[in-house]
């Protein structure tokens, strides 16, 4: 036998009346329940580091997102203005730890502008670094697809990208000594030439990282699981990420056409061909595609340097900025005083201000130089991309579900190290 009661179990109204009892008033559709305030992080795999997200959640939607930085933090732009110019190269290295060569060139060619010699480096140095920015973006490219899709569940994925990315560390030592931090890089040049059969090994690598990545395409691109986690999930509209300043590939998934290497041309960029990928939607999934076809782009702009790599010197002609040859340093007096000021004095920059920038695998790498004369700068600012792709995260973040954050955070692709620089 069912009861009054039991009939209208899930009706309070109807409960009431057959208790006899008068009915609770009803809640206003803008009454919430009670918050809760989650900490994502600093220590958790997903934020890629030691970024804190405080979460404000109404059931398992985010009202609110405040991200917390600075745990990293090391006072780079501060150390920049008590060393030289040359000695600050490798504290580069720390800042996009995932593309160390990238970052050498970006601050290299600040250096240089306001030295005046940026437009007497010669073409074989240009060349070569070119191939270490693009050999650089693929690395880094390939770390954040792998780990974006580790974080929602695809491992495959992961080891296929990272096979390809020891691959570049090989390329990396054979070139600069180092697999990691390579400070290769030298104001008014590079610290060596290309060593014998590199670039022969580099063409192998280009043929073999285009069939794994192709077969990335296939486990991810149309991968029902992905397609759900990822389209429609953190839609940044053009309008949005233009006010944020948000650079790379997060503001060309939303649809900007924005690239450093197009639109303000650096090195011997317009003399090669590539297209800059758009997204259309600006949503994880757009992210995700901007950035398969950035390395394919890649791929494209490293085989055309290859083939056009030109012979002749990797240095500027002028001396002044550079040490002199170590067997002239050991038998002549010149060279060992000229070393000797460069090493304990510096460059001697004349007094100005310089903004340069480069497209970095994370977005718009900028160094901004204040001299007041001498080896070292007066002030010395770094505008890191990913410091400032991740302010829009309040904006992004609240509507989302918990388990979205993740998809966000790895369609994003920051790196701590010059969030915290």
């Amino acid at each position: 036998m069912t009861t009054t009661q039991e009939l209208h179990f899930g009706d309070p109204a109807a409960r009431a009346a057959a208790a006899g009892t008068p009915a609770p008033p009803a809640e206003s559709p803008e009454v919430q329940g009670e918050k809760m305030v989650l900490n994502m992080g600093p220590s958790h795999p997903s934020t890629h580091g030691v970024l804190r997200l405080v979460l404000e959640l109404d059931g398992e939607v985010i009202t609110k997102a405040t991200p917390d930085v600075g745990y990293l933090h090391r006072g780079d732009e501060k150390i920049a203005e008590n060393m030289t110019y040359n000695q600050f190269v490798p504290y580069t290295d720390r800042l996009d730890y995932l593309a160390p060569l990238a970052n050498n060139v970006a601050y290299a060619l600040a250096v240089e502008k306001l030295l005046g010699i940026d437009g007497d480096l010669p073409a074989r140095c240009q060349y070569i670094r070119v191939v270490c920015c693009e050999l650089a973006r693929i690395s880094s490219h390939l770390l954040g697809i792998g780990c974006f899709a580790m974080d929602v569940g695809a491992m495959t994925v992961f080891l296929l990208t990272f096979t390809e990315r020891e691959k570049i560390y090989n390329l990396c030592e054979s070139l600069t000594g180092a697999r990691f931090t390579t400070s290769y890089t030298r104001i008014g040049g590079l610290a060596r030439d290309l060593p014998p059969g590199w670039t022969e090994q580099c063409r192998r690598f280009l043929t073999e990282v285009v069939v794994n990545l192709e077969e990335v395409d296939k486990l991810l691109t149309r991968n029902r699981i992905w397609v759900d986690r990822t389209r429609d999930v953190g839609v940044l509209p053009k309008e949005v990420a233009i006010d944020y300043g948000v650079t790379g590939p997060n503001l060309r998934g939303s649809g900007v056409e924005y690239d450093v290497r197009k639109a303000h041309p650096y090195l011997v960029y317009e003399r090669l061909r590539f297209d800059v990928p758009v997204g259309s939607l600006g949503d994880s999934y757009d992210r995700y595609l901007v950035r398969m076809e950035e390395v394919r782009q890649s791929v494209r702009l490293l085989h055309q340097c290859l083939d056009q790599l030109p012979a002749g010197p990797i240095s500027v002609p002028d001396g002044k900025c550079l040490l002199p040859p170590k067997a002239k340093v050991l038998t002549r007096m010149e060279e060992l005083i000229h070393q000797f000021i460069l090493v304990t004095e510096g460059i001697n920059a004349p007094p100005g201000e310089v903004y340069a920038s480069a497209e970095n695998p994370k977005g718009e790498l900028g160094f901004y130089i204040r001299s007041k004369g001498g080896g070292t700068p007066y002030r010395l600012k770094i505008r890191a991309p990913s410091f400032v792709n991740l302010s829009v995260l309040p904006r992004l973040l609240p509507g989302a579900m918990i388990s979205d954050v993740t998809t966000i955070l790895g369609s994003f692709d920051f790196v701590m190290g010059e969030c915290d620089r």
